[in-house]
């Protein structure tokens, strides 16, 4: 049956920080890898056993979707918040998984410098949808963190090309610069996922602020 209880709501803003913190932590077992190469395969077992609860949490804000008449934004919002950070989770997991699979040994530093800096935006991801439930309140603050995020992405980028171009420019065995374009496109891929999520609840944001 549809739910017609206002005081509900909030339960979709509740699960979206929590799937929220989900995405956090899988930056912070990325990190650790980083730090040391060699707790990949325990960090791998962790990210699953997050990428497993993460997925409870979508399959949990998609069913309430599903019983809900009145949501408290648009349902195709809902959705997209709900599916993105789990995505966001995927996107960890599979990178963590292919540095495994690549047997990578020791990082690059631009890589541990994107991993910091998907490590802050999704903090700040988490942070706004944290104060999503009073949107219009928040709306100056909720701009502030979309924007930093946007920047984050920026920094990203910048790090991203500067990486790959002394990749190709200094690293002579094929197979370690395949292994290593691959790590960096997957972070830059991950942060620029982040902004995209910036730019969602920026539409929302604009939408009911």
């Amino acid at each position: 049956m549809f739910s017609l209880k206002p005081k509900k709501n909030n339960e979709f803003f509740e699960l979206f920080i929590e799937s929220a913190q989900y995405f956090y932590q899988g930056t912070l077992l990325m990190d650790e890898v980083m730090m040391d190469h060699r707790k990949a395969d325990i960090k791998v077992k962790e990210i699953n056993e997050i990428e497993h609860k993460a997925d409870k949490i979508n399959d949990a804000i998609i069913d309430k979707l599903n019983q809900t008449f009145i949501t408290p934004i648009d349902r195709e919002d809902i959705y997209a918040i709900a599916n993105g950070l789990d995505d966001g989770v995927d996107r960890l997991q599979g990178t963590l998984q292919r540095i495994v699979i690549y047997n990578t040994g020791e990082a690059r530093e631009g890589a541990i410098r994107l991993t910091k800096i998907l490590i802050e935006s999704t903090a700040e991801l988490v942070k706004a949808l944290g104060m999503l439930n009073a949107i219009s309140k928040n709306q100056k603050e909720l701009l502030d963190i979309t924007n930093k995020i946007d920047r984050l992405e920026s920094e990203g980028d910048h790090i991203f090309r500067s990486e790959l171009g002394y990749l190709f420019e200094y690293v002579k065995d094929p197979i370690e610069l395949i292994k290593w374009k691959d790590l960096l496109e997957d972070l830059e891929d991950t942060i620029d996922h982040c902004e995209k999520m910036a730019d969602l609840i920026k539409g929302v944001v604009m939408k009911y602020a």
